[in-house]
């Protein structure tokens, strides 16, 4: 019996965008109809375009295990990008806010490239949202300089503390 997982098609992309509204960006989404996840993330809290992948991979598996923390996959994706076990504090890290923001967008399971729909309401996409400030992912995640030097990158480093998410429980 073949035992292998097969993973949805998992879509990243890099925004800058204005929030003036918080309620009314989640309608602007809403009214995309797109039949899948996603979840959009400060990216400025995201160690890169591979961390946000990993994020979701990360979702994907606690899911397919039942080892998932949160109910809906696009927190659960939060959370694993976040390194956190608890909601509010990844939402406090990663939520979207109201004013200037580079914002992570990550969509799962959707059966066509909607990226060009996102475009519609968060603009161009931008892919420097994704250079990591290690200055601010260090503040933000507390992570140390021999941290960094033992994974080899700040991005790393939260990749392993994701993982460790699943041996902690």
């Amino acid at each position: 019996m073949d035992s292998k997982i097969i993973y949805p098609k998992i879509q990243v992309a890099g925004f800058r965008y204005r929030v003036e509204s918080f309620q009314d960006l989640m309608q602007k989404m809403d009214d995309l109809n797109l039949n899948c996840t996603v979840q959009l993330m400060d990216a400025r809290a995201v160690a890169g375009k591979k961390n946000a992948v990993n994020a979701a991979l990360q979702a994907l598996n606690a899911f397919q295990r039942k080892e998932n923390i949160a109910k809906d996959l696009g927190l659960e994706i939060c959370l694993r990008a976040s390194a956190q076990r608890q909601i509010s504090r990844a939402l406090h890290i990663l939520g979207i806010k109201e004013g200037e923001m580079d914002i992570c967008a990550v969509a799962v399971g959707c059966s066509e490239d909607v990226m060009p729909k996102l475009e519609l309401v968060l603009g161009e996409r931008d892919h420097q949202v994704f250079e990591p400030d290690e200055n601010l992912l260090k503040k933000i995640y507390n992570i140390n300089d021999t941290e960094i030097e033992a994974a080899g990158t700040i991005s790393r480093v939260l990749i392993e503390r994701t993982a460790l998410l699943v041996i902690g429980k």
